[in-house]
């Protein structure tokens, strides 16, 4: 996680255009690439974010986030005028405290709310039962098909696994040969999204708090 207060201003483009006139803000580039832009009121609540997957491109005092946003891009410039400190220190790999069960309601959630981990998804029974544990939510796709969703709170090389050992044993049923599996968490780690892709696998990464319509989509307009 890197920390930096600074003196900036801070132009967001996207799908609504904002401008942050020039102060001094606590800026925070977490190493999932999340960036959030905070003043010194306000509470826990930033000016601004972006969330993963994002592009940061550094320059001669700027920073560029890019975030892709369907067929448009979401993009904040932070234009530094005055660095007055900076901080870097690697947290590693989160020890997994769920303080309210994150994975629990992140099923309950997806359960009301199939289509959040894809469009047309429509879901037909939580914790299916299989030879090696339960899959999280079994649902039919837009063309009938069947869809294996495995939920995690962190999206790891070892959930690709489990949801391999799932599909594995689900395809030797005739009716579910043309099973798919998708990976859903609130992370996922790059490494565990390049074998999904490999293995043909979906990835989603969901809110928790958006899909119990805790916050809005995106945190677009600044705050004063």
């Amino acid at each position: 996680m890197r920390l930096v207060v600074a003196r900036c201003e801070v132009t967001y483009s996207g799908r609504l255009n904002a401008y942050l006139p020039e102060a001094i803000r606590l800026l925070v580039f977490k190493a999932d690439g999340s960036v959030l832009v905070h003043a010194d009121s306000g509470g826990y609540k930033p000016l601004n974010w972006m969330t993963p997957p994002t592009v940061i491109e550094y320059g001669e005092g700027m920073i560029v986030v890019r975030k892709r946003a369907g067929r448009s891009e979401d993009r904040l410039e932070i234009r530094l005028a005055e660095v007055l400190a900076e901080f870097e220190h690697e947290l590693g790999e989160e020890a997994g405290l769920e303080k309210d069960g994150v994975e629990r309601h992140l099923q309950e959630a997806l359960a009301g709310r199939p289509a959040s981990v894809e469009i047309g998804l429509r879901l037909v029974r939580r914790e299916w039962p299989t030879e090696v544990g339960p899959v999280d939510l079994m649902c039919r796709d837009a063309r009938d098909g069947w869809v294996a969703v495995e939920i995690k709170r962190v999206g790891t090389l070892e959930a690709v696994e489990q949801l391999s050992r799932y599909l594995e044993v689900l395809r030797r049923d005739p009716a579910l040969a043309e099973c798919r599996g998708i990976l859903a968490a609130q992370i996922v780690k790059p490494q565990a999204r390049t074998l999904c892709e490999a293995r043909l696998l979906g990835c989603v990464e969901v809110d928790l708090e958006l899909l119990r319509g805790e916050r809005e989509p995106e945190l677009t307009l600044f705050t004063a």
